[in-house]
C-alpha cells in the first residue's frame, strides 16, 4: 500500500496530537514531511524534526511531494486560505477548523467537485465521534428525522460540575479554563458558536442543506443564574447546551443551539463532563445514540487519523442528499415552549409569547414558561442577551420518545 505524505498545517495541541497518534499507529501508511506554523522556533511539548517546520505556506503547498494537507489551526480566514489553495491545485485537505466550514463549505464544495479532490473534516463536529461519515454512508437517506445532541465538552464540563458536584458556575467556569476545556475567553464555548458551526456543519450531512450560521437562533450560558439551577434541580432535571436539527415535516426542518432542560429519561441527560453525546432519530430506525470525547488533543487527532486513513482508499464525501430531487426547506415558523428568566429586562414585552404556562415574580428574579415561535427568538435575539436574562427550552419534538 501506498504511503501518504503529509504537509501539515498547525502544531499546537492538536497538530502535536497527530504527530503522536501518527507514531503511535502501525498501519498508518502516513508521514509528515512538513510543518507550517507561524514560529519554528518556537518550544513545543511534543519533539519533532526541526527541519521540517517552516513559517511560508508555499513550501508545503508548491512541495510536489506533499499529497494530503491536514490542516488543524485556530484562524479561520488562514484556514480558508490555506484549504482553498489546497484544493484548487488537486491537493486532498483534512481540516478540523469548524468556525471556516461553517461559514465557506457551499464553496469548497464546489471547488472539491470542479477539481476532482476531496476534502474530509470528521474532527471538526465532535471530536472522536464519527458523525459526518455515519451520515453520509449509514443515513444516507431521507428517512432521516433528527440530530440533536451536546456538541460542545467546555459547556458541558462547566454544566456537569454544577448539576453533579453542586459547584457554582463561576468556579466551574474556572477550573474548565484550569483545565484547559475552555479558553481564557470562553465566549466561543459558553455563548453556543462552537455548537453552532458544527450543527451547520451536520446539516449539510444529514439533510443536504446549508444554512448560514447568522440564519440560526443561538443563544448560551454564560447568563445561566443559582435561580435557574435551583429551578431545574426543583423540576428534577439538569439544563445542557444543546443543538439540533430536525425534520418538521417533508417540506421543512428547523435547527438551533440553546440551553435544554433534560429529564433523566434522555439519552443526553447522562452526557457529563467534557463529553459529547449525539441522538440521531429516523422514522424506522427511531434512535441511535454515539458517545466520546468531543475535544482534546488525542481524541481529536485520532478522528483526523480516520480521515487519513479513508484518504489512503480514496474516499471523499459524495454529499448525497444535496442531490436529491425533493429537499426540505429551513423554516423558522415552529413554535418552541420556553423557560425565560428575567429581572430588569422586562421579557414579556419583548416576546410576542402565543400562549403562557406559567408565571412567577419575585424581588430577586421573575420566569415564564410560554409559547413563542422560533422566528420571534431570532428576530428578537439582541434584545434577549442581557445580563439578567436566561432562556431554556422545554423540548416539544418527539415528547413521547424524546432523546
Amino acid at each position: 500500500m501506498r504511503k501518504i505524505k503529509i504537509g501539515l498545517f498547525g502544531f499546537g495541541v492538536v497538530g502535536q496530537g497527530i504527530h503522536q497518534v501518527l507514531g503511535r499507529s502501525k498501519n498508518a501508511n502516513a508521514e509528515i514531511i512538513g510543518i507550517c506554523v507561524r514560529n519554528p522556533d518556537k518550544p513545543r511539548a511534543v519533539a519533532a524534526d526541526r527541519s521540517l517546520f517552516t513559517a511560508s505556506p508555499d513550501a508545503i503547498l508548491d512541495n510536489p511531494e506533499v499529497d494530503l494537507v491536514v490542516e488543524v489551526i485556530d484562524d479561520a480566514a488562514a484556514s480558508y486560505d490555506i484549504v482553498r489553495r489546497a484544493l484548487l491545485k488537486g491537493i486532498p485537505v483534512v481540516s478540523g477548523n469548524k468556525t471556516m466550514l461553517a461559514r465557506h463549505l457551499p464553496e469548497l464544495i464546489a471547488i472539491q467537485k470542479e477539481n476532482g479532490v476531496a476534502l474530509l473534516y470528521d474532527a471538526s463536529s465532535c471530536g472522536s465521534i464519527p458523525v459526518i461519515r455515519n451520515l453520509e454512508e449509514y443515513y444516507d437517506n431521507d428517512l432521516l428525522l433528527e440530530v440533536k445532541g451536546i456538541l460542545n465538552g467546555s459547556s458541558n464540563y462547566i454544566l456537569s460540575r454544577v448539576f453533579d458536584h453542586g459547584a457554582d458556575y463561576a468556579d466551574a467556569l474556572r477550573q474548565a479554563q484550569e483545565l484547559g476545556f475552555a479558553e481564557s475567553d470562553p465566549s466561543f464555548d459558553i455563548e453556543g458558536y462552537d455548537s453552532l458551526f458544527k450543527l451547520v456543519i451536520i446539516t449539510v450531512h444529514a439533510l443536504g442543506a446549508y444554512v448560514a450560521p447568522e440564519r440560526i437562533f443561538t443563544y448560551g450560558i454564560s447568563t445561566i443564574h443559582d435561580s435557574d439551577i435551583r429551578y431545574a434541580r426543583e423540576k428534577g432535571v439538569k439544563i445542557k447546551l444543546v443543538a439540533q436539527v430536525v425534520k418538521v415535516s417533508d417540506e421543512c426542518f428547523t435547527m438551533f443551539v440553546m440551553p435544554e432542560f433534560v429529564t433523566p429519561d434522555k439519552y443526553i441527560y447522562s452526557v457529563d463532563d467534557e463529553y459529547n453525546g449525539v441522538v440521531i432519530r429516523g422514522e424506522c430506525y427511531d434512535r441511535q445514540f454515539m458517545f466520546g470525547k468531543g475535544a482534546g488533543s488525542l481524541p481529536t487527532a485520532s478522528s483526523i487519523l480516520s480521515d487519513i486513513m479513508a484518504r489512503l482508499h480514496d474516499y471523499r464525501y459524495e454529499y448525497k442528499k444535496m442531490n436529491f430531487l425533493q429537499k426540505p426547506d429551513y423554516t423558522t415558523e415552529i413554535t418552541l415552549r420556553i423557560y425565560a428568566r428575567y429581572s430588569e429586562t422586562d421579557v414579556p414585552h419583548i416576546l410576542r409569547f402565543d400562549r403562557i404556562y406559567e408565571q412567577y415574580y419575585s424581588d430577586d428574579s421573575n420566569y415564564v414558561i410560554a409559547d413563542v415561535s422560533l422566528s420571534e427568538l431570532l428576530a428578537k435575539r439582541d434584545r434577549l442577551r442581557s445580563e439578567d436574562v436566561f432562556l431554556a427550552n422545554l423540548t416539544r419534538f418527539f415528547q413521547d420518545r424524546d432523546c
